[in-house]
């Protein structure tokens, strides 16, 4: 692969050592999850990215090494992030004529859209074996995934294929696909921008919220928890409601946001007074401990709860528990009690995790699809020389019983996938087995 096109390269020397340095300094300082980290492996990594960060020739370079450091963490709320001036430069789907979208479907790299001008070109449904001759998850390894922060497997396998050809504009690759009749093809491609719009099959444009009746089951789409104006929307249909047998809330793309959005929400569904969410815990660090503990042996901590204390905060694994409470459940004008479905999949993350963790004990709801994402918690945010920032997690959260389930997604209650066939036939399993569960009841 290849680029022409000339990217920034302002930053010196300096300013690289330094970037790379606060976000080592504010990992070992802030990160919640430091104590799941090989600190040995990892200020190793450091050291050996300081002259790797002296050798970029270009800001976006340096920006990648950052990247590749940061996710070393594995976490999917610690990440570093472009300068806006190089990341209008840098391209996911756009290939001048074409334009294709990927998605990781049954451990393959499969084109689930297209521009309508190419899709018998390049069919959807067809996946694609190699890149740059190297077989595609062999390339994945080498040249993407290690540049993502995730807190799964499963979902930096999602990740890694939507950017299996993420880059800057100019940069060129060639691919080898195997389209649904079985036949092969290779295609060169290059980052430019496409002037064309329509996409196949068509996608309708994302909204904060939408809204269909199924005959006696309403379903209702909350595609983001980051705007207070969903309370509203979402009490506009509760006409529909009080007639509705049951409800389907899809928050399969749901990023996140806002938690008491999400729970506002909550308190129309559930009968409650007071419902139960995450417990919060976040780092602590007393400096006068941790020199205490220098001296201090594991041995020593026998019946020992000073010398405990001390090497625990020399360790630096010692938390600040918050103070729990319920969530109290505002006045309603109407609350809707029936059987409900919520649809959760890989991309269903942060604030929309912790709906599903205080919907737990909610026993008319189910949760249909795939596990969530698998990350959640408080980023704190700071700027890297050049005009790019980065975040890194200072809180966990967990299930009130101890339950963890960053790291890990939380499990629907029934299973459904989407298969390459239902992509190629345009259907939507998990909806549909929702719409049966809810007319079984």
């Amino acid at each position: 692969m290849t680029a022409n096109h000339k990217m920034p390269d302002n930053l010196t020397v300096e300013e690289k050592i330094f970037g790379l340095s606060k976000l080592w300094q504010e990992v070992n300082y802030n990160f919640v999850y430091l104590e799941k980290v090989d600190r040995k492996a990892w200020d190793q990594s450091y050291q050996s990215a300081i002259q790797t960060v002296m050798n970029t020739e270009s800001d976006y370079e340096y920006y990648r090494e950052l990247q590749k450091f940061c996710a070393l963490l594995g976490d999917g709320h610690t990440n570093v992030y472009l300068p806006q001036s190089i990341d209008t430069l840098i391209y996911i789907s756009d290939f001048g004529e074409y334009r294709l979208f990927l998605e990781n479907v049954d451990g393959q790299a499969i084109i689930v859209r297209v521009n309508q001008s190419k899709k018998d070109v390049l069919p959807v449904g067809s996946r694609i074996l190699e890149v740059n001759r190297i077989p595609v998850w062999d390339y994945i390894d080498r040249y993407v995934a290690p540049y993502i922060g995730s807190s799964t497997d499963y979902v930096l396998k999602d990740l890694a294929v939507m950017r299996l050809l993420e880059g800057p504009v100019g940069e060129t690759y060639s691919i080898k696909i195997m389209k649904p009749d079985g036949s092969t093809a290779t295609f060169d491609l290059k980052h430019e921008r496409s002037n064309e719009k329509e996409i196949y099959p068509p996608q309708e444009p994302v909204k904060l919220m939408d809204f269909k009746m199924y005959d006696q089951i309403v379903y209702v789409a909350l595609n983001s928890f980051r705007s207070n104006s969903l309370d509203s929307l979402f009490a506009g249909i509760l006409p529909q409601l009080k007639r509705a047998k049951g409800l389907i809330i899809d928050l399969r793309v749901n990023s996140g946001g806002n938690t008491g959005v999400g729970v506002n929400i909550l308190e129309y569904i559930t009968r409650d007074s007071l419902l139960y969410g995450p417990v919060s815990m976040s780092r602590e660090h007393i400096p006068v401990f941790k020199a205490w503990g220098n001296s201090v042996n594991p041995a020593d901590t026998t019946g020992n709860y000073w010398k405990k204390k001390c090497l625990l905060y020399n360790q630096d694994r010692t938390y600040y528990t918050f103070e729990y409470s319920p969530w109290v459940c505002g006045p309603k004008s109407h609350r809707f009690v029936k059987p409900t479905v919520v649809l959760t999949g890989h991309l269903t993350a942060s604030a929309a995790e912790d709906f599903l963790v205080f919907a737990d004990n909610q026993e008319h709801i189910i949760r249909i699809g795939e596990k969530t994402y698998g990350s959640t918690g408080q980023p704190y945010v700071f700027n890297l020389p050049g005009g790019g920032f980065a975040i890194v997690c200072t809180k966990k959260d967990v299930f009130k019983d101890g339950r963890e389930f960053v790291g890990y997604g939380i499990a629907p209650h029934i299973e459904v996938k989407r298969s390459l066939q239902d992509y190629l036939d345009n259907r939507d399993p998990v909806l549909e087995k929702a719409l049966e569960y809810l007319n079984e009841k």
